[in-house]
């Protein structure tokens, strides 16, 4: 079978996007995902987004998310961020606004003219339930025991779960050590993604992720999303954050509890292909 995509990236995160034929299941299977997502023998990506007919008639797109492991996600803020700027590509004619839809819910965008495009990311979720993550209670932070060490986090669910941990300097990090650690611990059912979120002041974060089924990356939009929530959450940061990741800055912007957080970024088409599976 032949698949034609486009080799999307926003942030440097980037993307394998490609219609699935009628829409139902997906045509490759988990084996094949992790061979096209090798960046030495593959196309390389962090994400596959397999675009499929709505299945609400308010929104323009259903889309799936595949991570490079070949596991099933259930949402990706720069990803939707490319989605709408390829819907918005392919019926100019239908406005700017739009709303996308995937297993996290509906996502209403805005493709501004110089390239930017905004993403509600909808209500962080501070209920450990909804991570899921084993907790008693809701709480402003969270404890583990990893390798004798007691590491404090916030958690939250952006539409997939997320863990915040707060460091110096994200250039010091752990990543390595505590992602693939925390990612994989007991307490969250579903996996789990981790930041290292650096404040340098109240409108400004620093911010690495290791993304579940896909270990770090360049950059991840829900992971800026829920770096924000809960920096914001414990009183630490403004209502408008500029986020530097690896690959980039994006913008986050949370009035507060019970309100829609928007993302702000970049999105861009770095080439079209096809590829024989």
């Amino acid at each position: 079978m032949r698949i034609e995509f486009l080799k999307m990236q926003g942030l440097g995160n980037d993307f394998f996007v490609f219609d699935a034929p009628h829409g139902t299941l997906s045509p490759i299977d988990s084996d094949k995902l992790r061979a096209l997502a090798d960046r030495h023998t593959g196309v390389g990506f962090d994400q596959a987004l397999m675009l499929e007919p709505p299945r609400n008639s308010q929104s323009r797109v259903f889309y799936r998310v595949f991570n490079a492991d070949g596991g099933e996600v259930e949402q990706c803020g720069n990803g939707a961020r490319c989605i709408a700027a390829l819907m918005y590509a392919r019926q100019p004619e239908l406005g700017r606004e739009l709303a996308i839809e995937s297993l996290g819910g509906m996502v209403r965008a805005r493709v501004r003219e110089e390239g930017l495009v905004d993403v509600d990311m909808g209500v962080p979720d501070f209920e450990p339930r909804s991570l899921p993550m084993e907790a008693p209670a809701e709480l402003p932070a969270y404890s583990l025991e990893i390798d004798g060490a007691e590491i404090e986090f916030g958690a939250v669910s952006m539409g997939n779960p997320h863990v915040v941990l707060r460091v110096p300097d994200v250039k010091t990090a752990p990543v390595e050590r505590f992602g693939p650690t925390i990612e994989h611990h007991p307490r969250f059912a579903q996996r789990t993604n981790v930041g290292f979120m650096q404040i340098v002041d109240r409108s400004r974060i620093r911010l690495r992720v290791y993304e579940r089924g896909a270990g770090e990356t360049r950059a991840c939009g829900t992971g800026a999303c829920a770096a924000v929530a809960v920096g914001r959450n414990g009183g630490l940061l403004d209502s408008e954050v500029r986020v530097e990741l690896p690959g980039g800055t994006a913008s986050v912007t949370w009035p507060g509890p019970g309100q829609h957080l928007w993302l702000t970024g970049p999105a861009t088409t770095v080439f079209a292909g096809s590829i024989d599976i």
